[in-house]
């Protein structure tokens, strides 16, 4: 019916409002705000952004900040709400008509969202969230009659709603990984234009806490351009930005300070690791083995999350770090320097004593790739 009542005036309202409501409220708001707190904003610039993300009918903020919190915790694993590993569809939009996480109790979301429970505004809109769409829908009557009401509430909306809902489960299904997270996530540039930017989702699973999704220049964010211009007023303090890793190429020793730097860069050094190190032991073993000996597939089992591998892909990884000790060390490398990282809790002294000891045994193992890749860690450099 809406195509009967088309007008360029209804069009430019709906595509206004598109913007407000998915880009500023979904994205800018529940996303970057309320869920991960990226930045913060004065109360009342807060409560303004919700009010505009309860106009994508997307529920009320509490509901929507805890069904994404406990998305994070289990991100394509057991417990999360709509991972595609239960089906494409049913990441899309099965989930919300007939999955549990739609009929959680009070008690089950505030356990995950103790911030917002104790803010009576964010739980009277949660409850109330509808009004807001309510009223809009009324003013868009009175002001453009049927066609602003039907392209600035019912279109504007099912094409918001689909657009939102392609983050779980097109960025979970296709697209470039720069980051080995341990989920499904993806980086999909079509679904970055769609969402104004949240389909840059791989590097925000590896950031979660950023306020920016794109991590290389060229990759257009226009939530965080938003958060910029609310900054530049004064509206807005951003509180943390994914990392670019700085490096000096002249440093030569490893200290305290590369410590925090490899730290603080974790998931560009791991990515560094399997440019540098998987992909050209795969390809160097490749040239020396009988054609097909090993499969062009390797460096991605090897790459990959082990949870996340089918039981036939585990199986091939298991044969191929068996049969060919280099990959199993250089497997064993890295699940040693992932280690240095998860007990970050350790004194400086500690982590500088056994980064040092990783790097040593790097350089004297034999394998060429990982021996550079240990003698340029001492470049990466804290950023300023």
């Amino acid at each position: 019916a809406a195509l009967f009542m088309f007008t360029w005036k209804a069009l430019i309202c709906a595509l206004v409002l598109w913007v407000f409501a998915t880009n500023v409220g979904i994205g800018m708001c529940y996303h970057r705000l309320l869920t991960h707190r990226g930045y913060r904003t004065p109360k009342w610039v807060e409560y303004f952004l919700t009010t505009c993300a309860t106009l994508a009918l997307e529920g009320g903020p509490i509901f929507w900040v805890a069904t994404h919190r406990i998305h994070h915790q289990y991100s394509d694993a057991d417990g999360d709400p709509h991972s595609p590993i239960e089906g494409k569809w049913w990441a899309h939009m099965g989930w919300i008509l007939m999955g549990k996480s739609m009929h959680h109790d009070t008690t089950t979301l505030a356990r995950y969202v103790p911030d917002l429970a104790k803010d009576k505004f964010h739980v009277w809109i949660t409850k109330y969230h509808y009004v807001p769409m309510i009223v809009l829908g009324v003013i868009l009557l009175a002001i453009g009659g049927l066609p602003f009401l039907m392209w600035g509430i019912f279109v504007r909306t099912v094409v918001g709603l689909h657009a939102t809902w392609l983050v779980n489960s097109a960025t979970h299904s296709w697209g470039t990984r720069r980051f080995a997270t341990r989920d499904l996530s993806t980086n999909s540039w079509w679904v970055a234009l769609l969402t104004f930017g949240e389909g840059w989702h791989n590097n925000h699973h590896a950031f979660p806490r950023s306020a920016r999704f794109a991590v290389q220049r060229w990759e257009l964010d226009i939530g965080w351009l938003w958060i910029r211009l609310f900054s530049a007023l004064g509206l807005a303090k951003v509180r943390w930005v994914a990392p670019r890793p700085r490096l000096e190429r002249r440093r030569r020793e490893l200290d305290d300070d590369t410590v925090r730097a490899l730290f603080t860069n974790r998931m560009h050094v791991l990515r560094a690791y399997s440019r540098r190190v998987v992909l050209p032991v795969c390809r160097d073993l490749a040239r020396h083995e009988p054609q097909g000996a090993v499969p062009g597939i390797a460096p991605k089992l090897m790459i990959r999350h082990p949870t996340l591998l089918a039981e036939e892909a585990r199986r091939k990884l298991r044969e191929l770090l068996e049969e060919y000790e280099v990959l199993r060390r250089v497997v064993e490398y890295r699940e040693a320097l992932q280690q240095l990282w998860d007990g970050s809790s350790a004194s400086p002294a500690r982590a500088l004593a056994q980064l040092r000891e990783w790097c040593s045994g790097a350089e004297e193992s034999g394998i060429g790739a990982l021996r550079e890749f240990a003698q340029g860690l001492p470049a990466y450099a804290r950023t300023r």
